[in-house]
Order: C-alpha cells, then sequence, then structure tokens
C-alpha cells in the first residue's frame, strides 16, 4: 500500500480525531465555578420540591 503524502487522516471508521484549540472569543470557565452554580440549582431544586 502506498503511503498519501500531505495531510492527517482526520476519521476512519466513524472515529474522529479532536484537537483542543484555545479562542480567544470562547467564553471560559473555570470547573470549580460549574461545580458550585450545578451544586446551588440542584439545593434550589430540593428546597422548592419540599416548600410547594
Amino acid at each position: 500500500m502506498a503511503k498519501k503524502s500531505g495531510g492527517r487522516l482526520v476519521s476512519s471508521a466513524g472515529l474522529v480525531t479532536y484537537y483542543d484549540s484555545e479562542d480567544r472569543r470562547a467564553i471560559h470557565i473555570n470547573p470549580t465555578t460549574v461545580m458550585i452554580v450545578a451544586g446551588v440549582v440542584a439545593l434550589l431544586t430540593v428546597v422548592m420540591n419540599l416548600l410547594y
């Protein structure tokens, strides 16, 4: 089999290679902040369920 020159194989049999890209325009959220917000939402859900 001959090798193809240039470019990389991006996908094969439905498998796709993803690369991390640092986009300066993207919103960056600290993982700790996400966990705190999720905890607050869960706590509010439990409290609202108990009250109503």
